[in-house]
């Protein structure tokens, strides 16, 4: 008997999120149409992310190339589209020059393999009190 569904495990199928590769160079063109992609993607529940998370979609970097403005403009609104559907993204293999870059222009993305619930830099972890000594001069 078939239910027109695939054979598998559809719990796992549902934890695993969707792999956008983004390919370099970027283009203003091709902006809309992975924007298009994300929003399809997490609005048809494609986006991986079950057991009450977000949505995420993985967005491959690795291709990209050089980061410039055009890279910074095109993550900057694939995430506004995933927030926009309900979801996020996370970057897969972003270079070092890539992520000082998005820290230069102070946008967050999500890195895949970084531990989650870690704190993020100058930022104190949790339950960590910094000791004020009388006559610092305040920052």
């Amino acid at each position: 008997m078939s239910y027109g569904r695939p054979c598998g495990l559809p719990f796992v199928d549902a934890m695993t999120p969707a792999v956008l590769v983004l390919a370099g160079p970027v283009t203003r063109e091709g902006v809309t149409g992975l924007c298009e992609d994300v929003h399809a993607l997490l609005v048809t529940g494609t986006g991986g992310g079950g057991g009450g998370r977000d949505p995420v979609v993985v967005c491959d970097v690795a291709g990209l190339g050089p980061p410039g403005l055009d890279t910074v403009e095109l993550l900057a609104r694939v995430q506004l589209t995933a927030r926009r559907a309900g979801g996020r993204i996370r970057l897969r293999d972003p270079a070092p020059a890539l992520l000082a870059f998005l820290d230069l222009v102070g946008l967050r993305f999500d890195v895949e393999g970084e531990r989650e619930g870690k704190a993020e830099q100058r930022e104190p972890a949790l339950g960590v009190e910094e000791a004020v000594e009388p006559g610092d001069p305040a920052l």
